[in-house]
């Protein structure tokens, strides 16, 4: 950490005067974040309705093809929630959404919103057993699947527990031009909705801040996904928080989004942002980094949604005539590194980098309302970060049995209280919301939500993230369960333990997967098999690109495998005697990874 960095009282009222034209709207959004009667009547539902009301002609919503104006965005998003209410779909109902980026897609959650149902935002990457426990995890009485999903939801609708739920095909072209044929035993919305009322349905105005939302996808230490809770009352925190206090748009401005909207960084904050200001998405099926300035300039976008990783890419494209006096003037997002911002900032011409800290399960959400460098921003909950012992994976206690708080500067555990003000969701399975509840913190039968990452204080209730802790790491935008890939690779042939753990590679944002693998005796490491295998039952951004042969595991005495060691060696060929292996960008195969491959990767020959 810098000392530039730290933000001094003085530094924070010098800050405050620029801010002063946008006090009104702040406070709004800090009404909004604080609401403590969680059976108020807000919701996304509200949000929409209300942007359509005060914005009717302004465009909401635009893709390659088409654009909708907040009057017929709203209007479609109610005939299919009249279809929906006819198909039985009620208060409460869950209902497991499989589709990627479209505007078909925002229009039938806003749809689900208006009758108080339950998206389950399915990841459109999962395969196999994973998208089959995903489904069975949160039992939906319905499903909603795009034709471009189709094969991928076949290939496991064997392996569904509910077979009987009603399933609904939503055709891959514009719907309201042509709602397409569905297949037989499959239901049509987008054909249902062409006869039903534009009028907003009662059962809107009934949803409460309470009542869930969406069901976000997270991996988790027990290795398969968690389903956690996105209630209404999140996403009006985040409506206050990022669309009052945080961006301020207006409904002149257009938030170009390329991120996943099975995401809350897509559905949560981006639109929350836009709604707030009545401002448009210009949604993108896939992050395109050749596309991605001639759509900014086709869009006349001010604002993009982002993650580190995205940045990343964009900073080692070589520089195009379109990125010149782009139209971009904020972004919002998170996991952009100290170590580019000002890069980033520099190059593009960004004013205002809307870096934000949230987690889909947790209670508490940092933003940087005030525009300062390097920091996740402000908080107004009431968090503590506290000393962590890094070596045994835990918060230090002191003899009196609390938990110390960390000095301004120093890395430690980011917590947050639980209160009625700032509630805590959790998961659809009560014993994992216990399991990241800490008791008798600062004082006897308190309770604060463990977000397992470690953060510094930096000043005046800002803070600076530092990283994961745990068993899941993050690359490519995407938590990373070390347990899922542990589990993965104890099923290759020869291979008696694996350890997963994360490791940095110089120019890159998060941490790469590395294995290091005891083999059973007499077996020998098949790189080619091994990255087929890989390839067949993870995900991309889960695939260990390292590994490292060992003789034995070391593990704890509650058989924990003792990863501290493991990380600091990473993949440095001077600092381990056993066999290394890489699998380079592009590459079938792992192979034997050298003291002059390894200066390779550092100078950053090649691109992960």
């Amino acid at each position: 950490m810098s000392q530039a960095d730290l933000i001094s009282p003085i530094r924070f009222l010098a800050r405050l005067p620029q801010h002063l034209p946008r006090l009104p709207r702040m406070l709004r959004g800090l009404y909004y974040a604080g609401i403590r009667n969680r059976e108020k009547r807000l919701s996304l539902a509200w949000a929409l309705e209300r942007a359509a009301q005060q914005h009717p002609q302004r465009p909401a919503l635009l893709d390659e093809t088409r654009q909708l104006s907040y009057a017929q965005f709203n209007a479609w998003a109610n005939r299919l929630a009249w279809a929906f209410k006819t198909e039985g779909v009620r208060h409460g109902s869950v209902v497991a959404v499989m589709l990627e980026n479209r505007l078909e897609l925002l229009a039938i959650l806003a749809a689900l919103s208006k009758l108080g149902a339950i998206g389950a935002l399915v990841n459109t990457t999962q395969r196999g057993k994973v998208l089959a426990h995903s489904l069975n995890l949160v039992e939906p009485g319905f499903m909603v699947v795009g034709a471009e999903l189709l094969d991928a939801f076949a290939e496991v609708a064997g392996q569904l527990e509910n077979p009987a739920a009603p399933r609904y095909w939503i055709a891959d072209r514009d719907c309201l031009a042509d709602a397409g044929q569905a297949p037989a035993g499959w239901g049509n919305p987008m054909q249902l909705a062409r006869g039903q009322a534009s009028g907003n349905p009662p059962d809107g105005a009934r949803v409460q801040m309470k009542d869930p939302c969406f069901l976000i996808y997270t991996s988790g230490t027990t290795g398969l996904p968690k389903a956690s809770i996105m209630s209404h009352g999140k996403w009006i925190k985040a409506y206050g928080g990022f669309g009052h206090s945080g961006l301020t748009l207006t409904e002149r401005d257009v938030l170009y989004l390329t991120l996943p909207c099975y995401h809350n960084n897509a559905v949560t904050v981006c639109w929350s942002a836009a709604l707030a200001g009545g401002a448009a998405i210009a949604l993108r099926r896939k992050f395109s980094t050749s596309a991605f300035w001639p759509d900014v300039a086709r869009y006349n976008a001010t604002c993009f949604g982002y993650i580190g990783e995205l940045c990343r890419y964009l900073l080692n494209q070589p520089e195009c005539p379109e990125e010149k006096h782009n139209s971009l003037r904020c972004m919002i997002g998170n996991g952009l590194r100290p170590s580019i911002w000002a890069e980033f900032k520099t190059r593009f011409g960004i004013e205002q980098i809307t870096e934000f800290y949230a987690s889909s399960e947790g209670n508490i959400g940092f933003t940087n309302v005030f525009n300062f460098d390097n920091t996740v921003g402000f908080s107004p909950a009431t968090y503590a970060i506290v000393r962590y012992d890094l070596e045994n994976d835990r918060a230090i206690r002191t003899r009196k049995g609390f938990l110390e708080k960390a000095r301004k500067g120093e890395a430690g555990l980011l917590i947050s209280e639980i209160s009625a003000k700032w509630p805590f969701d959790g998961y659809t399975d009560p014993a994992k919301s216990e399991a990241v509840i800490l008791r008798d913190v600062f004082k006897k039968g308190d309770a604060w939500f463990n977000t397992g990452d470690l953060m510094r204080d930096i000043g005046c209730k800002h803070a600076q993230f530092v990283d994961r802790l745990g068993d899941t790491f993050r690359w490519k935008g995407e938590n990373v369960s070390t347990t899922e890939v542990e589990n993965v690779l104890g099923a290759f042939p020869g291979v008696a333990d694996a350890v997963v753990y994360g490791v940095e590679i110089p120019g890159t944002n998060g941490r790469c997967g590395m294995a290091a693998l005891r083999l059973a005796d007499g077996a020998r490491l098949d790189g080619a098999a091994l990255a087929t295998h890989l390839d067949s039952e993870l995900p991309v951004y889960a695939a260990p690109l390292f590994v490292r042969l060992l003789g034995e595991v070391e593990t704890t005495g509650t058989f924990k495998y003792k990863k501290t060691d493991l990380k600091q060696a990473a993949y440095a060929p001077q600092a381990i005697r056993e066999p290394l292996f890489v699998r380079l960008p592009g590459a079938a195969s792992f192979q034997p990874l050298d003291d002059a491959l390894y200066q390779a990767i550092q100078a950053q020959q090649y691109r992960f």
